[in-house]
């Protein structure tokens, strides 16, 4: 039986960044009709009742249905030291990741941090998300078993790493390799999951291990590959002095074949004016991390002027670094960040970089992260008055944006009215029965 899910309903047919807001279209009365997993209609509610009689009816009223939203870089192994005080990054990775990530080469372990992960983003309605995992398999192994268990459109990898860092993370390039390329036989491309290649970032790997990472993704070059890029000025440093040869930061994945339009590169801050030209030229990712890059002191992404001149960019909560699982907290963090270099980026560009923007950057755009016909159905309600606070703003709201951006700005997981993943809708934790 079909299902027909009635409210005001936000699509896009272009990007914002590009086309403005306009290309947002929110619909009063609006309605999705949602058969085997798809999307198969959108429309006039009215329109859609009398076409499908038969459909199951679900009437979230005034509330707003989009496509859910696509975290597109997190480190699910750090969902227990999320939030933890008072470090740069090198600092930050020593003291609380490495130490955390040291405990997932016990499969229970995994298997119960994936569960706690895909439990707080499905409440803060995020259906899809693209994770770095440790360099334990059993990482890997628990994420998609977790994920695939709950029908979600997933993408991990098993985190690469053979030099500075602790010796019990420590791989090689000839494990690296192997262990890669096993669980892409096991993973890639089963059901809705995804692999993405994944060195750390090019300090934790050496010459040789890149090499390999790099051979591997032009053996596979439908896999993604992520990894972090100038996210601090004292890590740009630091790859300089580990990569003398190389022209920057960007450069050193290019030698080894780690640069393509499938590539991912997390943070991208402190960019030179070749690398945005490289970036844009290969079709790259930029995953901007607000609540990462202000809570761990990395800087202030130029969304605004990165997107302007054409650049891939998608969002992400970075959790672990960052400091919520909120995509809603993550595009405002965006938001005051843009503020702070001069841009006041349209809540229909914050909403679309939440969506179709972070789809686009996986590669999913085609299946994901809008409402249109033959879209996948993972699909999040909004309750645009879901605290007090917010009501009252929303009411004296003179248009549906200066209501969508008061949840923006002021929701949490209370705004997350219903989740649907792959066409079911999904009990959020704490409020199913």
């Amino acid at each position: 039986m079909a299902d027909l899910l009635i409210g005001r309903t936000l699509a896009f047919d272009a990007d914002p960044f590009v086309a403005g807001p306009a290309a947002a279209r929110i619909e009063g009365h609006g309605g999705v009709l949602v058969e085997d997993g798809l999307i198969v209609a959108t429309g006039p509610a009215d329109r859609l009742r009398a076409a499908h009689p038969d459909a199951r009816v679900t009437d979230y009223g005034d509330a707003l249905i989009s496509a859910g939203f696509v975290d597109a870089h997190v480190h699910y192994p750090q969902t227990a030291i999320i939030a933890s005080w008072g470090k740069r990054l090198i600092d930050w990775l020593e003291s609380y990741t490495f130490p955390e990530e040291m405990r997932f080469d016990d499969p229970d372990h995994a298997a119960e941090i994936a569960v706690r992960y895909f439990d707080l983003a499905l409440a803060h309605g995020t259906t899809t998300m693209c994770s770095f995992a440790t360099t334990h398999s059993t990482s890997v192994e628990a994420f998609f078993a977790e994920a695939e268990h709950r029908g979600l459109c997933a993408v991990a990898g098993r985190t690469c790493m053979d030099r500075n860092a602790p010796e019990g993370l420590c791989d090689t390039p000839e494990s690296a390799e192997a262990e890669s390329r096993a669980l892409i036989g096991r993973w890639h491309g089963r059901g809705r999951l995804g692999y993405a290649i994944t060195p750390r970032f090019a300090p934790t790997s050496s010459p040789e291990q890149l090499e390999a990472l790099g051979a591997l993704w032009a053996e596979h070059p439908d896999c993604l590959m992520q990894t972090h890029l100038s996210e601090q000025t004292d890590e740009v440093a630091w790859v300089r002095a580990l990569f003398p040869e190389a022209r920057d930061y960007l450069d050193v994945y290019e030698r080894f074949g780690l640069l393509g339009a499938r590539g991912l590169y997390g943070h991208a801050i402190h960019l030179t004016h070749r690398e945005r030209d490289r970036l844009r030229e290969a079709g790259a990712g930029l995953i901007h991390c607000p609540t990462s890059n202000t809570f761990i002191g990395s800087g202030l992404f130029d969304l605004a002027g990165l997107a302007a001149a054409g650049q891939r960019v998608g969002l992400a909560t970075d959790t672990g670094g960052g400091s919520s699982f909120s995509m809603l907290h993550t595009m405002a963090a965006a938001y005051e960040i843009a503020q702070l270099r001069g841009a006041s980026v349209h809540p229909a560009a914050l909403y679309w970089l939440a969506t179709a923007g972070s789809a686009r950057t996986l590669h999913l755009d085609d299946r994901i992260g809008n409402l249109a016909p033959g879209m996948e159905a993972d699909i999040v309600v909004l309750d645009l008055a879901s605290t007090p606070a917010i009501a009252q703003r929303a009411a004296r709201a003179e248009d549906i944006w200066e209501a969508v951006f008061t949840t923006i700005m002021m929701g949490d997981d209370r705004a997350i009215r219903a989740v649907w993943v792959g066409g079911v809708p999904d009990p959020l934790p704490g409020r199913a029965g």
